[in-house]
């Protein structure tokens, strides 16, 4: 009996069509391919990144043989596209180029990896686990990068550091923040939602995380991360009808702010972190409220942009100001002219609405949705104080979220032609 049982899996292997296993190792072979990009994502200390360079030739690939888009997704197709065409116009306003041509280039790949993701999330639901999985890895490592950085841990470690704050492998703190907030919101999903037994596997790379965002000193990154992990909570709260889980949820969320208020205790009493954060607690630093800070900045942009239509030229406003715009609205403006900041305001503005109306119902790529969601929320609200153009995470946000809506839009479909 044993020796036949033995012997009808491979049976049932042989019998399968090459079609079938051509399929299976397609798939497998994606699959691949999107969870290695992921975790390059972490890594972005210059431009072009090893991100950028591997995801042209992925998407140039997955175009070659059949990335399809979803009706559902033009939207996000057309208002990006005209949103390059508006930074394209605002070139021609320059007298000298400079490197605006490779910056633009950037603003349109990063436009085509929005569109990639939505694209393959919405043929491949499969693919969000495989996703969240693949940034938290790549968090984890560059979360540990910073960390280690921070601390001198090992010669040559301050690389990964940036006015004495951790920015593991990023340009800039303010980038190395936020990139972890999706990631971080992600694991505490899991913590509120998942096991008992599994909690310390969660517990761990979201406590190595939250660290890595702390020692950003990123006074962004930590709003963020607050508002997103408030907001994942009440959705939670008000998507459950048992008492039983809300009662779990609140006593999760007392145990997590308990355990943090504990771990910044014992964080703030190391050498030097006190002082530092003592300086970044400030709401407002010497660079926001100085005579050409970047509030005043705001004021003198947005006079701009009422004399200058096309906007004044990509990266341009910092060569005049000695400081970049600070400000993802004024920065559509200068960068990509009314043209682009309208699409970009037609953009932000259709995510949030399309989300919000299937945030909460119950499908299989929910939970990843609702991480998404709030993490874009997250970051929009960042926009308001800091460029947000080329952070590569706020593009996969836009993918996965509207993956998630051109799914809606089949499933809706699916229901309607059910009955004939």
């Amino acid at each position: 009996m044993s020796a036949v049982a033995h012997d009808l899996p491979a049976a049932a292997v042989n019998r399968l069509p090459p079609q079938a296993v051509n399929a299976k190792l397609i798939a497998l072979i994606a699959s691949g391919a999107v969870f290695f990009g992921l975790l390059l994502s972490g890594f972005v200390i210059d431009e072009p990144a090893p991100y950028d360079l591997y995801m042209v030739g992925l998407i140039a690939v997955w175009g070659v043989f059949g990335l399809r888009i979803s009706r559902a997704v033009v939207p996000l197709l057309v208002l990006l596209i005209v949103m390059n065409i508006g930074g394209m116009i605002s070139m021609t306003q320059m007298a000298n180029l400079a490197n605006t041509p490779l910056y633009l280039a950037v603003s349109m790949f990063l436009a085509f990896t929005a569109i990639f993701f939505a694209a393959v999330a919405s043929v491949q639901p499969s693919l969000y686990r495989l996703i969240f999985i693949a940034y938290v890895v790549s968090a984890v490592l560059t979360a540990l990068l910073g960390i280690a950085g921070y601390f001198h841990a090992f010669p040559g470690a301050e690389v990964f550091t940036k006015y004495d704050r951790a920015a593991g492998a990023f340009q800039d703190p303010n980038v190395f923040g936020p990139f972890l907030v999706l990631p971080g919101v992600y694991l505490l999903y899991l913590l509120l939602t998942g096991p008992v037994a599994r909690m310390p596997l969660v517990a761990a790379p979201l406590l190595i995380i939250t660290a890595g965002i702390f020692f950003s000193f990123s006074r962004g990154a930590w709003g963020m991360f607050a508002v997103s992990a408030v907001l994942l909570t009440g959705a939670l709260f008000l998507q459950s009808n048992s008492g039983k889980f809300r009662l779990r949820v609140v006593i999760m969320t007392i145990a997590a702010i308990a355990l943090l208020v504990i771990a910044m205790v014992v964080i703030l009493q190391l050498p030097g972190v006190g002082e530092m954060f003592s300086s970044r607690a400030h709401l407002e630093q010497s660079y926001d409220t100085a005579r050409l800070g970047r509030f005043a900045r705001y004021t003198i942009g947005f006079q701009m942009a009422l004399e200058h239509p096309f906007g004044i030229g990509p990266l341009v406003f910092g060569t005049i100001f000695g400081e970049d715009t600070h400000d993802i609205w004024l920065k559509m403006l200068m960068d990509y002219g009314w043209l682009g900041f309208i699409c970009f305001l037609t953009l932000t503005v259709w995510t949030i609405v399309a989300g919000f109306r299937i945030l909460l119902r119950d499908r299989p790529w929910q939970p990843y949705l609702l991480c998404a969601y709030v993490a874009f929320v997250g970051n929009i609200g960042l926009g308001t104080f800091i460029d947000i153009d080329h952070w590569r995470h706020v593009y996969l946000l836009l993918g996965l979220i509207w993956g998630a809506i051109a799914l809606e839009y089949r499933h809706q479909k699916e229901l309607r032609l059910a009955p004939a």
